[in-house]
């Protein structure tokens, strides 16, 4: 029988405090205070080190781009982070790699004072999605329930269009975008080392997931099967690439929600 992921277990969690959402699995390391905050997902430590808020993606901001149009909600995201962790001081945990290839801490952040968790408040206020990684991967099921109920409540980017949940049959018109996406899983199957979750039947146009060898070791981990997920209604989330149609490659189990129907 088909285990569903660790984020369903949690789907029916109507709240989720911000204070006591966290893993044991995180590992407390240093205390620093916050001096600036850069986006609604990454800030800048009184020592001059960067952290990006592992677990989060909030709205973005040009930061310097060229030709780089700031996604709706993200001068609200970085006030949000702002008034939560500026100036304050914070316990930095780690539940995966340390840091990015830019040299960015890639922590949990939580509050001395009161031990709030700067990452579920954030996501509490639907100021931020999950956005997490094959090697930090740990508190994403506390992080998955947290977005469920901003989203249910239509907090922060949930009340906006841009960040809606898409049908699997729109997938082609938002390419190199993050999405979230529904749909029922037409067919399942392995071809080499691969497993492709087609939406459609035309797998060479239509929506697909791809998932890497490497990346079933971590599904089989967790005792899930992506096979058997065939007619199963499910929502995935990741960067649309554009291979044979729209895809979504899954590199982590956390990416994928069998959603009750």
């Amino acid at each position: 029988m088909l285990l569903r992921l660790s984020t369903l277990l949690l789907i029916a969690i109507l709240s989720l405090p911000a204070s006591l959402a966290r893993s044991d699995a995180l590992v407390r390391d240093e205390v620093a205070r916050a001096a600036e905050i850069v986006d609604g997902d990454t800030l800048v430590l009184e020592n001059g080190r960067e952290v990006r808020l592992v677990g989060l993606q909030a709205p973005k901001l040009p930061l310097g781009r060229r030709n780089f149009r700031s996604w709706p909600l993200a001068e609200e995201s970085k006030q949000a982070l702002a008034d939560i962790a500026l100036g304050r001081e914070l316990m930095l945990a780690y539940g995966g790699a340390r840091q990015d290839r830019h040299e960015r801490l890639l922590a949990h952040l939580f509050r001395t004072g009161d031990d709030l968790w700067v990452q579920g408040e954030m996501l509490r206020l639907g100021m931020a999605r999950v956005y997490s990684f094959p090697d930090n991967r740990a508190a994403v099921a506390d992080m998955l329930a947290l977005e469920s109920e901003a989203r249910a409540a239509r907090r922060g980017i949930w009340a906006h269009p841009y960040y809606r949940i898409l049908d699997h049959r729109e997938a082609g018109s938002h390419i190199d975008s993050f999405q979230l996406i529904e749909g029922t899983v037409l067919k399942a199957e392995r071809k080499g080392p691969r497993i492709y979750l087609n939406f459609a039947a035309d797998f060479r146009s239509d929506f697909t997931i791809t998932i890497e060898r490497r990346a079933g070791r971590l599904f089989q981990e967790m005792n899930v099967d992506p096979l058997t997920l065939a007619g199963r209604t499910i929502r995935v989330r990741g960067w649309l690439k554009e291979w044979n149609g729209p895809m979504i490659e899954a590199t982590h189990p956390e990416q994928i929600e069998v959603l009750e129907r």
